[in-house]
């Protein structure tokens, strides 16, 4: 546990309220990581002071889970979160518990637990396990295995069905039996789970390591239909196997998703999953191949209701939808104008939309060609020359006698298309070429 803030304070925390009397072990998935060799992003302190003694102890702690007995104490940048030992009764919404009960037991505490592996204590003061659920064999074993009765695990919260395999996924282990079988029986409850809460299992899924095998896991457990049709539609859709030998849409998309390492931006690891979404609605059979018309414009419709539907931001939304809506255009990035090159390569976050066609090229014909172009355009163009500042407003062209109105943005637009091309480089010669494309439009459009 040396070397990092949050262990210290955990351990501080636990010494403080055992030299008070009380019990104090770390638990969840801190031991689990510990256990592992990794390192935990947080850590809890389970205990058998209720809420109000360890307020005693650490008098500007506050409160998050009063019901659950829940207490955060916060230090230098760090937080730890200190549960008194509890049981719970029914789950009539299949989230929280109708009855907390504080014990004075861990192993109580630890029986109300999702999975084994994550139900082993430790006494950070000996670094000694309790483990009372065999969770330390199944972390040997590599095994995901509620604690129990796995249909009573997931009635008191059908979020857990997610979590197991995102678990799963992420540590490379397997489902257990009688686990994975209670979820194949139950997976359709995921519809009564919050899309907040799915929304951000999902994101774990994606962007945690393992995505591949996530999604597979997702598919096998009848949870991918229950909370992505649209993915679950890419199933048996053929491609055409000289762009497309590793297979159906599907397959393409898992191989994209194998790519996806621990820390991917959500954003990417979305506008991988849902970048061909819009083939299932688009596929036919012309006489000389399959084709996939106008594929990228439904898959951006359909993106853009599945992330509104599971409550992503704007800002997610926008960039998600962005990265599907570009995903064709490096194929024409060879022959594409200086100016429609630049725009091209001054959309917001180009590296996604760049690694998004590296994953897409080394899923399907291994062809690198444009991306190693853009790479090296990249690398060639200053990025003052990508997006400088214009040479000249529309405040500029009102000031100068031009009338506003829809030809002033087609001007303005010809202005940027010139300065990216290099044709004009200060304020006088945009002004000059400005006077010069009126003339012309009037010409052409007569009195």
């Amino acid at each position: 546990m040396e070397g990092t803030s949050g262990a210290e304070l955990a351990r501080s925390v636990s010494e403080k309220l055992r030299a008070r009397g009380f019990l104090a072990y770390l638990v969840g998935g801190c031991v689990r990581d510990l256990l592992l060799g990794l390192q935990p992003q947080d850590y809890d302190v389970s205990t058998d002071a209720t809420p109000s003694q360890v307020l005693e102890i650490f008098p500007h702690a506050s409160r998050v889970g009063a019901h659950f007995g829940v207490v955060l104490i916060r230090e230098a940048g760090v937080h730890v979160e200190v549960a008194t030992f509890r049981s719970e009764t029914s789950y009539a919404d299949g989230r929280h518990p109708d009855e907390v009960r504080f014990e004075t037991d861990p192993r109580a505490d630890v029986e109300r637990r999702d999975f084994t592996i994550n139900g082993i204590m430790i006494d950070p003061a000996t670094n000694e396990a309790m483990d009372t659920v065999g969770g330390r064999a199944d972390l040997e074993a590599g095994i995901v295995r509620a604690i129990g009765d796995p249909e009573r695990r997931f009635r008191e919260d059908h979020l857990r069905m997610l979590r197991a395999v995102r678990f799963a996924a992420r540590l490379g282990f397997r489902i257990e039996a009688k686990t994975m079988a209670a979820i194949q029986r139950m997976h359709a409850s995921i519809a009564l789970v919050s899309a907040e809460r799915i929304r951000d299992e999902l994101v774990r899924i994606l962007t945690e390591g393992g995505a591949r095998r996530g999604f597979e896991l997702l598919d096998e457990t009848g949870l991918l239909n229950d909370i992505l049709p649209e993915v679950a539609a890419m199933k048996g859709v053929e491609q055409p196997p000289e762009y497309h030998p590793e297979g159906d849409v599907w397959t393409h998309t898992l191989m994209m998703l194998e790519g996806l390492g621990a820390g991917t931006p959500p954003t990417l690891a979305l506008g991988v999953l849902l970048h061909d979404v819009g083939k299932p609605g688009t596929y036919r059979v012309a006489p000389d191949r399959i084709r996939f018309h106008g594929h990228v414009e439904l898959g951006v419709e359909i993106a853009g209701r599945i992330l509104k539907r599971l409550r992503f931001s704007k800002a997610e939304c926008d960039q998600a939808a962005a990265l599907v809506a570009n995903h064709m255009r490096f194929k024409d990035a060879g022959r594409m104008r200086e100016s429609t090159l630049k725009r091209f390569l001054a959309l917001p976050h180009f590296d996604e939309h760049l690694e998004l066609h590296r994953l897409d090229a080394a899923s399907s014909n291994r062809n690198f060609g444009s991306y190693e172009l853009v790479r090296r355009k990249l690398k060639e163009i200053p990025p003052e020359e990508i997006k400088p500042p214009p040479l000249v407003t529309g405040r500029d062209l009102i000031a100068a006698g031009y009338a506003p109105g829809p030809r002033m943005g087609e001007l303005l637009r010809g202005l940027e298309d010139a300065q990216l091309e290099g044709v004009i480089q200060t304020r006088e010669e945009a002004l000059h070429w400005a006077r010069r494309w009126v003339a012309r439009a009037s010409l052409i459009t007569g009195p």
